[in-house]
């Protein structure tokens, strides 16, 4: 047996999700409805004096600490005669209303949990009283009076005086929540049948899910534990700029966008490691940047246009030290998100404790294609990719990016524990340094978590003759129809030559991590606001 507590003061229980096409018989949705309904309200409360929309409003407790007083003031024996504790004022959203005639019980719903209201006749007198029926769920309120617990054990604040906050003129998509009688246990019912409609409206899909926002408050945790470890570390954090004369730092198509007043063409940046490095040259020795990088891509589960990167540099290290860096960052991070190093995602354990497994990029490749990868011809590469599903246009890619295609369509998905993929083909990685015992390799390396690049990392190309010429080989591929090769920066080419000291470099996908230690499925579930098509009839 269940006893459902979600009513709608509208009348009747509330619709998951008011369909503009329903209709009561009259010609009117029900959405319509609904919303006539509640601006008829506001113009009652005006008539009676009562402002819908306060300036302010002192806040004592929020809800969590009028709970947790009561039950202290409780165990120690400090209630009054009436078994009441201190006089709180609390505020937040109006989340479920119950009335009794001369009483009504309501539940507030603020940043930290909800708490009980109660509200009588003869504490708040008849004027007042009656000006609730001018109330909707959803609605925010001010509220003031003694906390107390009720006969069937329920911490409440028994309400003296209210105000209006903020007239909600709009019902929350709120579904149903039934308490099993048995447990205890509550069970909400999404009012967003449409996942999209979630993303679209976040701020009504934080209002009504209060898991969405704890993601988005272990989202807080990951990046500040990220900044903390670094600072640790002597690492200076620095901001460097998004509009770029020129592009680079990754293999991707950028954004362009035109500067009016200097009559220029810009581009949203694409990664922030070249910018990084110049500091490097200019003697900042560490440093570090958290912060959005934009690439005209398509979107799916990992991808969003917009996403959020941290990259941190350090002189005199390389790729090995870097690896050891990462594996206690994340180390750490798993712990001050989740409280442990071993975190679900997806039903599947996951352990951050170091040391991470290590494969070569190469070996693995090889024994997955049944061929040594250095022997095959471009066009052998080419072919394998169509047979493996690659759907992307192949003719004109490079070597290095047909070798990465076939590595995420046969290898990836195997990478379920922290794996360091280790030493890239020289064709895969033109800003990395030359492999010291293989000059056809790099000393670079890929992090894959639940088969997902998490991180990339070089010891960092130095050499400015050396970076020239695989900058005109990128150029090469290009005029040879690869689009997402990486352009000749002639301003990082003439820092270079001033001098960079061996350095370590590395890239962390700030989402891709978010997304492993809340356990979300999908990129957009871990950005606030991710990039979605307009919705009909909102223009282009």
């Amino acid at each position: 047996m269940s006893q459902q507590t979600w009513q709608d003061r509208e009348g009747g229980q509330r619709a998951a999700s008011p369909s503009p096409h329903t209709s009561d018989g009259s010609g009117e949705s029900e959405e319509s409805h609904l919303l006539r309904t509640r601006r008829q309200k506001l113009e009652s409360l005006r008539e009676r004096g009562i402002e819908p929309f306060a300036y302010r409003f002192d806040r004592t407790h929020p809800s969590s600490r009028a709970l947790a007083g009561f039950e202290d003031a409780e165990a120690e024996g400090r209630l009054d005669d009436e078994g009441r504790g201190e006089r709180v004022r609390v505020a937040g959203r109006i989340v479920s209303w119950r009335g009794h005639g001369r009483s009504a019980f309501a539940h507030l719903e603020d940043g930290y949990g909800r708490i009980q209201l109660y509200f009588r006749l003869n504490v708040l007198g008849q004027e007042r009283f009656e000006d609730l029926e001018l109330l909707d769920l959803g609605d925010w309120l001010g509220l003031e009076g003694p906390v107390f617990r009720t006969r069937t054990g329920e911490v409440t604040v028994l309400v003296e005086s209210w105000t209006l906050l903020s007239k909600s003129l709009r019902p929350l998509p709120r579904g149903k929540e039934e308490v099993d009688a048995e447990t205890g246990e509550r069970v909400v019912h999404s009012g967003f049948a449409d996942v999209q409609s979630r993303y679209r409206q976040r701020y009504a899909d934080l209002a009504v899910n209060p898991e969405v926002r704890e993601v988005f408050r272990v989202r807080a945790r990951v990046v500040r534990s990220l900044r903390d470890f670094l600072d640790d570390r002597d690492y200076l954090e620095v901001e460097t700029p998004i509009l770029q004369p020129l592009y680079g730092g990754a293999a991707a198509r950028p954004f362009t966008t035109h500067h009016n007043a200097l009559d220029m063409k810009l581009y949203l940046r694409i990664a922030d490691e070249l910018y990084l490095k110049r500091l490097i040259v200019g003697g900042m020795e560490r440093v570090y940047e958290v912060g959005k990088d934009f690439r005209n891509e398509g979107i799916d589960r990992s991808h969003n246009p917009e996403f959020t990167m941290l990259e941190f540099y350090e002189a005199f290290a390389d790729y090995r030290d870097m690896m050891t860096l990462v594996e206690q960052m994340l180390e750490r991070a798993a712990r001050e998100a989740t409280g442990s190093p071993v975190v679900t995602y997806q039903g599947t354990e996951i352990d951050f404790s170091p040391p991470f497994r290590r494969v070569s990029f190469v070996e693995a490749l090889n024994q997955a294609l049944g061929r040594d990868l250095h022997e095959m011809t471009d066009e052998e590469l080419r072919d394998r990719a169509r047979e493996e599903g690659v759907e992307e246009r192949l003719e004109g890619m490079g070597r290095g990016r047909l070798m990465d295609k076939l590595f995420g369509a046969l290898v990836e998905e195997e990478l379920v524990d922290p794996t360091f993929v280790v030493d890239y083909p020289v064709e895969l990685s033109p800003l990395a340094k030359p492999h010291r015992e293989d000059a056809r390799l790099t000393e670079r390396f890929e992090l894959f978590v639940a088969g997902r690049e998490l991180a990339n990392a070089f010891s960092e190309l130095n050499d400015p003759l050396d970076q020239r010429a695989r900058f005109l080989g990128q150029v090469q591929l290009r005029e040879a129809g690869d689009d997402e090769t990486h352009p000749v920066d002639e301003d990082y080419l003439r820092a270079m030559e001033y001098g960079m000291p061996p350095t370590g470099g590395v890239g962390i996908g700030v989402d891709r991590l978010v997304m492993l230690l809340a356990d979300q499925p999908s990129i957009r579930d871990v950005i606030l606001f991710p990039t979605l098509r307009p919705e009909e009839g909102q223009g282009e």
